[in-house]
């Protein structure tokens, strides 16, 4: 049994959201929240199995609820519900660790997968959502300043660099770039030695220490 948390500030949207996971035996809701505080509440008494985060809502958006959450060590897996009309909130839900995004008009069957892949541990995320994640990732405006490196960082390595600071995989970042695992494996073996650290959370560091995360 999956255990959910809804959170969405529309009532007939999460209405409609419990009315068709009820259908399917393997997912209990457990808990609703309509704004960003009461989600905080909600998820750190009930601690859900994997949470339904709408982005834009009263007291604290969704954004706030992520990066709350994380910060307490309490984030479930969450897969983000999107109307998809901001390029740039999507992307730092990416940096405060959101697993998958669907459009609020997903389908039963969509909606099923996505959660049983993020509840797994996976990431799951819609090919056009992949796109427009990946163009603010490349046009994001955090740049990293490599000039007092041997070797500069391409913008590909850039882009690797934030993923890595979301706690996404080598196979996840592949997905979500729309390259292989090992070619994900080579671009981090690239930013590791650039950067002179051994392992990806060296790596994040010296970056959040260069003051680009």
């Amino acid at each position: 049994m999956i255990r959910i948390c809804l959170v969405e500030d529309q009532t007939i949207v999460r209405q409609g959201l419990r009315s068709l996971l009820a259908l399917d035996r393997d997912f209990e809701i457990i808990g609703e929240a309509s704004d960003g505080d009461e989600a905080i509440e909600v998820v750190e008494r009930l601690r859900p199995d994997i949470m339904l985060l709408d982005l834009r809502m009263p007291k604290r958006d969704g954004l706030g609820v992520l990066n709350a959450l994380r910060e307490r060590g309490t984030l479930p897996p969450t897969l983000i519900l999107t109307t998809f009309d901001d390029d740039s909130l999507l992307f730092e839900s990416v940096r405060a660790g959101a697993k998958g995004w669907l459009l609020k008009d997903v389908s039963l069957e969509r909606l099923s997968a996505a959660i049983r892949t993020v509840a797994g541990g996976g990431t799951s995320i819609e090919p056009v959502i992949t796109e427009r994640i990946t163009r603010a990732l490349e046009k994001s405006n955090v740049a990293f300043d490599s000039a007092a490196l041997p070797e500069p960082l391409t913008d590909r390595e850039k882009t690797i660099l934030r993923l890595l600071a979301g706690g996404y995989s080598n196979r996840e970042i592949g997905d979500l770039l729309r390259i292989t695992e090992g070619t994900a494996k080579n671009h981090i073996s690239s930013v590791l030695s650039k950067l002179g650290v051994r392992d990806r959370t060296r790596a994040v560091l010296k970056a959040i220490d260069l003051g680009v995360i």
